[in-house]
């Protein structure tokens, strides 16, 4: 079941793309690891109408986290 805020902001035009939705769900329920929680908050993002700003903004944090 979707929410009112994924209704309006994710895409989702294919069943692989509800299947990604209710799996990250799924895992949310769990008590997970930062890292994995991390990983999940991306995937997340990758659902939403404008998925490139989400994706851009986690590279800009691991250049800057290794930055030499």
């Amino acid at each position: 079941m979707k929410t009112e805020y994924e209704k309006k902001n994710y895409l989702l035009p294919e069943k692989k793309d509800l299947l990604i939705l209710t799996k990250i769900k799924k895992l949310e329920k769990n008590k997970l690891l930062r890292k994995d929680k991390e990983i999940i908050k991306l995937i997340r993002t990758q659902l939403l109408k404008d998925w490139r700003t989400p994706l851009v903004n986690y590279l800009n944090k691991l250049l800057k986290k290794y930055k030499k």
